[in-house]
């Protein structure tokens, strides 16, 4: 799990940003997000193993099923539930230090868990190989 973590702490330190026009940019990050949406969705619910399925290539790589079944329980148990998630941020990058060259949008939160007033979250779906977009790293600060 440090692996997933470390790679998600290393993308607020940097990241390029490719030249292309905005519409497409913008439709990018949508598609990032619906598939941010989608997972953040089960992992909510206590769906951790189904999350972990629908992750991408590389957070499936850097972390076992059964790793992430037990960290994250032991990190979202003492939180609650989610009472509100407010978007924060979103940023597209193609490189991101520890992570393979590719394309990722990095998506912040401010969320206020049951147990939790103010927290941050950050989750960084990249674009696999087949088109579609899966996240590669989630983070709670």
């Amino acid at each position: 799990m440090k692996t997933i973590l470390t790679f998600v702490a290393a993308a607020f330190l940097y990241s390029a940003t490719p030249s292309f026009g905005a519409d497409q940019q913008t439709e990018i990050i949508k598609q990032a997000q619906t598939a941010a949406v989608a997972w953040m969705a089960l992992t909510d619910a206590g769906k951790y193993g189904e999350s972990w399925e629908r992750a991408g290539t590389f957070f499936k790589t850097g972390i076992s099923k059964n790793t992430w079944e037990t960290g994250i329980r032991s990190l979202r148990a003492p939180l609650g539930g989610v009472k509100t998630r407010e978007l924060k941020s979103t940023e597209y990058a193609t490189t991101l230090p520890g992570a393979p060259d590719g394309e990722y949008v990095v998506i912040r939160y401010e969320t206020q868990f049951e147990n939790k007033k103010s927290a941050v979250e950050t989750i960084t779906p990249m674009r696999e190989k087949d088109g579609s977009w899966k996240v590669s790293g989630y983070f709670i600060r």
